[in-house]
């Protein structure tokens, strides 16, 4: 269950923010590298800010797709709108991404979030109490001080999202956060992202863990070879593939 008097702590209307840049509508998105088509033909439509789990084997196109949506490489064919206008500088300002392995400079827990806070233009007198917030909001408030390279990979990768909400995006992208993260560390992340659901952000997130899937999303996106294959709601998913690859998948059978 989520701590009450946290959520009240975080900011609010986050529900019509996210509205304002939602549908996100993938038309046609096609990627070739070196000779090779690896998505292939994808149609996707996210229309509300329920949290989105994208799921697949090994080379099916995951993090490749998470990249596209966020603008950090481009299609080689296709339309990205994002309610129904393509991606610019201001729409992809309001968005934020963590990655599998943490990012983080050479500065104290506080240090990083400050300087990000910076760059996106908040004010100076501003930055330290949004960044000690989220810091306390990730449980981390203890380590405001301490250098952010000597803390535990759990605690990194808190800090990652932790720096990624406090610059209260309306879409969150995260590329499987969570693995090879202790139970608590994992924990602490999901209650994190639940968190930010309470408050109407929209999280668009890569895993592998089906238990994972199964906690946090509210549908599922399942690639396979660069095409999706399946996208449904998380329970209909999982009782219920459409396809013969996803009844493969979540019975956990190697997939080629």
């Amino acid at each position: 269950m989520l701590d009450k008097q946290k959520s009240q702590n975080l900011p609010k209307a986050r529900t019509r923010c996210s509205e304002g840049i939602l549908p996100l509508h993938l038309q046609g998105l096609c990627l070739d590298v070196g000779g090779r088509r690896l998505l292939d033909g994808v149609d996707l439509r996210l229309e509300d800010t329920s949290l989105s789990i994208v799921m697949g084997a090994n080379g099916a196109g995951k993090s490749l797709l998470l990249r596209l949506m966020h603008g950090l490489i481009s299609p080689t064919r296709g339309n990205i709108l994002w309610a129904r206008t393509p991606m610019d500088s201001q729409t992809q300002l309001r968005q934020g991404m963590v990655f599998q392995k943490p990012v983080l400079l050479r500065r104290t827990a506080l240090g990083n979030i400050t300087h990000a806070l910076a760059m996106r233009g908040v004010p100076r007198s501003e930055r330290g109490r949004r960044a000690y917030r989220a810091l306390e909001l990730a449980g981390l408030a203890q380590h405001a001080f301490t250098s952010a390279r000597v803390l535990s990979g759990g605690e990194q990768q808190r800090l990652c999202v932790a720096r990624a909400l406090s610059l209260e995006p309306d879409v969150l992208f995260l590329d499987e956060p969570t693995t090879n993260l202790d139970p608590a560390s994992t924990l602490a992340i999901e209650r994190h992202l639940l968190q930010a659901r309470e408050l109407g952000i929209k999280v668009i997130m890569v895993t592998h863990d089906l238990g994972q899937a199964r906690r946090l999303a509210h549908e599922v996106i399942f690639l396979h070879h660069g095409r999706v294959l399946e996208h449904q709601p998380t329970e209909a998913f999982f009782q219920q593939p459409n396809t013969a690859v996803g009844r493969a998948f979540i019975g956990g059978e190697l997939i080629l």
